[in-house]
């Protein structure tokens, strides 16, 4: 039986609640992971979660890199140490951020590399700008995989060869496809980080206008970030507390069971001034999964998925009254949320589902291990 390949998967962080989509790679992908976090430049593996720079010669490069002027230099020869050690035969980078702090040891290493961009990577200006616009590691990787057609134009205008760039799309967790949403009650959900470029506010402000027509409806929305103290202030100015929750982190069962009985699913993602864009919001792939309408915007990778009145409802960004009067749309008319709903579900089954996404990143992993790198 042919043994598997080797795979070291680089991500910053072990397990952010924001990042399942890496956490599927890494407990999907068919291969011997060696899971590595901690920092772009990783300090730990997940296999043992010891440091990697707990080695003998530990002093000697942290002695070396102060006269050099690399302050790194023991934690890179601890990473290189690390894979050479575990004999790792391809390397998957998590955003292309990572990739650029990696690439001189995996290329001196001569690894097969492949690059996953998510999102604020490949759109955030200074990001780019910083990352030399990814010019070395496009010409080093194996594969750069987008999960969005915007995603895919943008490195493509950066200068990525199309020969290398891959169009895939995460995929959500097959739990969502099993639900049976009701729509019953006037409720609207949304789950995603309090930050800049999913603008919560504007779903908030949405809201209040619905709640003219419908004085009984609600708002919950999960999740946590650097605009949630600023969304609490903001429900209090406008006395609805009584219409909206804002719950903070919550488990993927408290979202499952909040989908069952909503009418639909809100998300105002925005372009940030910064050029933080979405990839492809993983919360409405598993939102369209379950038979739960979306309503949100033309941004970044949403109407890659959500088709406009046929399986959401979308309008422009900032588009604060469009967003309203499709949330009230919904209310009126609940067999419009359930054929959207119904239509949403199938068309993830069909074209976005996790065995889809995770079986590209299987041939990919493949390839790169019995082709020749650069």
């Amino acid at each position: 039986m042919q043994s598997k390949i080797k795979l070291g998967i680089i991500s910053p962080s072990q397990n952010a609640y924001s990042e399942t989509f890496i956490q599927a790679h890494k407990n999907l992908i068919d291969a011997d992971i060696y899971y590595y976090y901690s920092g772009a430049l990783p300090k730990k593996l997940e296999k043992n979660n010891q440091p990697l720079n707990s080695f003998p010669n530990k002093v000697i490069y942290k002695t070396i890199g102060r006269i050099k002027g690399d302050y790194l230099l023991d934690e890179k020869k601890a990473f290189e140490r690390s894979l050479i050690n575990n004999k790792i035969e391809v390397v998957l980078a998590e955003y292309g951020t990572t990739a650029s702090i990696i690439l001189p040891i995996v290329k001196k290493l001569h690894l097969p590399l492949i690059v996953h961009f998510h999102g604020y990577d490949a759109s955030v200006y200074e990001v780019i700008e910083r990352n030399n616009k990814y010019k070395d590691v496009f010409e080093y990787a194996f594969r750069v995989v987008a999960v969005s057609k915007v995603m895919y134009d943008a490195l493509l205008g950066l200068g990525c060869p199309e020969e290398k760039l891959i169009l895939n799309t995460y995929g959500p967790n097959d739990t969502f496809q099993d639900l049976k949403p009701t729509l019953e009650d006037e409720l609207f959900v949304g789950i995603g980080r309090f930050v800049d470029k999913k603008a919560p506010y504007y779903t908030i402000l949405a809201f209040q206008k619905v709640l003219d027509k419908f004085p009984n409806a609600k708002l919950v929305l999960g999740g946590d970030g650097m605009l949630l103290n600023t969304c609490h202030n903001l429900v209090k100015f406008l006395d609805i507390e009584y219409a909206v929750d804002l719950l903070g982190v919550i488990k993927p069962e408290e979202y499952r069971s909040y989908l069952l009985k909503a009418r639909a699913f809100v998300q105002h993602s925005i372009t940030s001034n910064r050029g933080d864009m979405e990839g492809t919001p993983l919360a409405v792939l598993e939102a369209s999964a379950a038979g739960v309408p979306v309503i949100s915007t033309n941004h970044a990778g949403i109407p890659d998925v959500i088709l406009h009145e046929k399986t959401g409802l979308l309008v422009e960004e900032h588009d604060v009254e469009g967003m309203a009067n499709n949330m009230i749309r919904v209310l009126e008319d609940r067999e419009l949320a359930a054929q959207l709903g119904t239509h949403g579900k199938k068309r993830v089954k069909n074209y976005f589902s996790m065995n889809k996404h995770i079986g590209h990143l299987n041939n990919l992993v493949e390839e790169a291990c019995y082709e020749p790198t650069v």
